[in-house]
């Protein structure tokens, strides 16, 4: 196995003086804003306020920064430039005026394109970086390209995941991270203590309509739970090129009628649907720390969710909610069924799922976050802009 890039190892932060925290007051944070909405994008927005709301400067630079000026944006072949120039432009300057880069990573392009420039940047300009990687494709992109991101790691200071399934993932690689789970804002996602709206079982689907979240197998699923509760109905909230492919599914499966797919949803507009829903579904083919399941937890709802990368680490199946294996309509339909079969699991599942994501708050998640940022400025000596 080869050495690990990083000191730390694949576990929170150990406990380190407060003040090498407290030095920590500006930071620049290099990721994507909404829209469109997304796991990196809704968490990197979430994450300046909190920062900002501690008392720390945040210089943002956004990876996908509307195009300047907005014509280039048709210009295939040639607008990444206008998008791309801007944005190293950006890099060089943050790195100047702060004290630490807090990079969110993805697989893919993504990686080549903005976190290793954002990474070199800032090593050219002596600025510590703490890599946050993110993004349930990380197992294969590892395989592919970890000689590639090998050079780019070791100028970082630290390696930061959010679920130690991405721990293990990197660790196979000899690359050593620290755990900082993704925050949950329990004041919005919270169950709501007013009674439910009569009505037939409300099935929820909060993932984008792309290949990976194989939402053709919940409609299938619903189209089989129909059978037993006829009067079911299914809200699928995401946007995506699959959408007319899926609604003709539902229109072949004859549950048309009883499926409304919403579109794009303000992250705002969550918390309602959460809480108007009796089981989410989460049918996805890879995952890493899928937001919308704790967020499902937070809001009283049930999960039925398949046992894949990242989301075993996150739920106990049987305790905080229900597993089946993917792309496999049947067993997440036997599984939906149960749960409305069965009121004492549901509401025991319902209890130990939300009592779960306590862990995710903001006060349980700064600390850690803190301290990581603290310990790669004093890897540069405690360099200030």
């Amino acid at each position: 196995m080869n050495a690990p890039l990083h000191a730390a190892a694949a576990a929170p932060p150990s406990a380190a003086p407060a003040s090498a925290a407290q030095e920590v007051h500006r930071i620049a944070l290099v990721g994507p804003l909404p829209p469109p909405s997304g796991g990196m994008a809704n968490q990197a927005l979430q994450l300046s306020g909190l920062l900002r709301e501690a008392g720390i400067d945040v210089d943002f630079v956004q990876t996908n920064a509307p195009y300047r000026p907005v014509w280039a944006g048709q210009l295939r072949g040639v607008r990444a430039l206008f998008r791309m120039l801007p944005y190293l432009v950006a890099l060089w300057r943050a790195a100047g005026r702060v004290q630490v880069f807090h990079v969110m990573a993805n697989s893919g392009w993504s990686w080549h394109l903005f976190a290793a420039p954002a990474i070199w940047i800032a090593h050219l300009r002596g600025t510590p970086v703490v890599v946050n990687y993110r993004g349930g494709e990380a197992a294969n992109f590892l395989k592919q390209a970890a000689a590639w991101m090998r050079p780019s790691l070791r100028r970082s200071a630290a390696l930061a995941v959010p679920s130690g399934f991405l721990a293990h993932v990197f660790g196979q690689h000899g690359i050593a991270s620290v755990i900082v789970p993704n925050i949950i804002n329990l004041e919005r996602f919270s169950a709501d203590a007013a009674p439910r709206a009569p009505g037939g079982l409300r099935l929820l689907v909060a993932r984008n309509l792309e290949d990976l979240y194989d939402n053709a197998s919940a409609l299938r699923a619903f189209a089989q739970v129909r059978q037993s509760h006829p009067d079911a109905q299914l809200t699928v909230a995401g946007s995506g090129p699959l959408r007319s492919e899926l609604e003709q599914l539902a229109r072949d499966l004859g549950v048309a009628d009883a499926v409304r797919f919403t579109g794009r949803v303000d992250t705002t507009d969550m918390p309602a649907l959460y809480r108007a829903a009796d089981i989410m579904l989460n049918p996805s083919l890879i995952d890493n720390m899928p937001n919308s399941v704790l967020e499902a937890l937070a809001s009283g709802t049930l999960v039925v969710s398949t046992n894949v990368g990242g989301v075993p680490y996150i739920v106990e199946d049987g305790a905080t909610a229900l597993l089946v294996p993917p792309a496999n309509p049947a067993a997440m339909a036997q599984a939906v069924l149960r749960l409305a079969a069965e009121p004492a699991l549901a509401e025991a599942l319902r209890s130990a799922g939300r009592a779960s994501v306590a862990q995710y708050a903001w006060n349980s998640i700064k600390p850690r976050l803190l301290e990581v940022y603290g310990q790669a400025l004093a890897s540069k000596g405690g360099r200030r802009p």
